[in-house]
Formats: structure tokens, C-alpha cells, sequence
């Protein structure tokens, strides 16, 4: 499971950043608002862990501005600021949990685990994952190792109807069909052109390609 850890103090942060790979979670870390909202919105986390009182980006902006990008991706806010209005403030800027400084890191690892719950469940029909390919078909957006790939609408179209059927083959047919809902062969390169867009933003700069052509039969996406 991959976490985003943003917080200032530095001592702090070593002491979780610690704690939490000793109990299997691969962490990134942040130590200003600005960087962390940088990789919250260009990475894919399961989890983010945010100060609520950061240098440059404070922590409830960013939250905001990922709402506002329409990321779900669950944040648990810390805090020292305790108040019952504090708390009310942060969950209603989007925050999925408050915790209150200080804390015992028994209840953060169960915080995290109950956001990470809610997030399984409530993901299981709304995201598509092949490999190190993923797909949020709410926001549109597509993921490969963590990095945010832009398409076009029509790309994503393609590419969802492939990560739908991952090791089955697409017929020039059926994408037709499917993809751009023709029932005739309008004789272009309407795919292929597409298709090699496609592949280029999914498959160029990882070592291992996700796409790959059936020679006299079309299209196949799988590992």
C-alpha cells in the first residue's frame, strides 16, 4: 500500500515515515504543502497523510484543490489544533479523518487501515487495474506506476474497453463497435491512429509494454 506522508517537522516525519515501512507500507514524504500537493496530484496513493499547518500550501487547501481536481483519494489530516471546530473545519474541507496531536501510532495504523477499507470498497466497481495500469472510470483519469497519464476522451474510451477484457483479443470490429459505435467499416486508420497514441502515452518510458498487436486479429492488453 502507497502513502503520502506530508509534514514539516522533520523528527516527526522520520518517525513515522520509519513505523510505517516496519509495518509494510511503501511511503513517500513531504516536508511542505507546495511539494506535497506537487506529488499528490501528479502520483496515485492510497492514502494521504497531511499536517494540517504546512509551509507555503497549508494542509486543508490541499485537500481542497484535490477535491476540486475531483480526487477521492482518502486524507487523514493531523493536527494539533483539536478543537471540536478544528475537526468540524478539516472534514469539511474534504478530509476523510482527523487525528489530533499527539497521537499513538497504534491509532494512526488503524486510522489508516479503516480509510483504506472504505476506499476498497468503495473502488471496486469504479476502478480498473491490469498490472501497473490503473483507470479511475470517476474522474477519468489513468495511472501507470503512480504517474498521471493524459489522454483524450476517446483514448480513455479505448483504453477502458481493453482493461475490461485484459488477455483477450480486440477485433478491428469490435472496437469499432464498442469504442466509436459504428456498425460498418468506414475503411480509414481511425484506429491505428488512435491506437498508436495510445500505446505511446501507456507504454513509452516503462521497460515492460501493456499493448500489444495480434497480428490479422487486433488488439490485446495484458501483462
Amino acid at each position: 500500500m502507497r502513502l503520502l506522508l506530508i509534514e514539516d517537522d522533520l523528527q516527526a516525519a522520520e518517525y513515522l515515515v520509519k513505523g510505517l515501512r516496519e509495518n509494510g507500507y511503501e511511503v513517500e514524504h513531504s516536508p511542505d504543502g507546495r511539494d506535497g500537493l506537487d506529488k499528490a496530484l501528479s502520483k496515485r496513493y492510497e492514502v494521504i497523510i497531511a499536517d494540517r499547518q504546512l509551509p507555503y500550501v497549508d494542509g486543508l487547501q490541499i485537500i481542497t484543490t484535490l477535491r476540486e481536481k475531483e480526487d477521492r483519494t482518502p486524507v487523514l489530516i493531523l493536527s494539533a489544533l483539536g478543537t471540536v471546530d478544528d475537526r468540524v473545519t478539516g472534514l469539511r474541507a474534504g478530509g476523510d479523518d482527523y487525528l489530533t496531536k499527539p497521537f499513538a501510532f497504534a491509532e494512526l495504523l488503524a486510522r489508516i487501515e479503516a480509510l483504506r477499507r472504505r476506499a476498497s470498497a468503495h473502488n471496486e466497481t469504479t476502478r480498473l487495474k491490469v498490472a501497473d495500469l490503473e483507470i479511475d472510470l470517476l474522474t477519468r483519469k489513468a495511472y501507470r506506476g503512480g504517474r498521471s497519464i493524459e489522454l483524450t476522451n476517446k483514448e480513455f474510451q479505448l483504453l477502458e474497453y481493453l482493461m475490461r477484457r485484459p488477455g483477450q483479443v480486440a477485433t478491428r470490429t469490435m472496437l469499432l463497435e464498442k469504442v466509436w459505435n459504428l456498425h460498418f467499416d468506414p475503411q480509414t486508420n481511425i484506429i491505428d491512429v488512435h491506437m498508436s497514441r495510445l500505446r505511446n502515452a501507456i507504454d513509452r518510458g516503462f521497460s515492460k509494454p501493456l499493448i500489444h498487436t495480434v497480428r490479422g486479429a487486433g488488439y490485446v492488453l495484458k501483462e
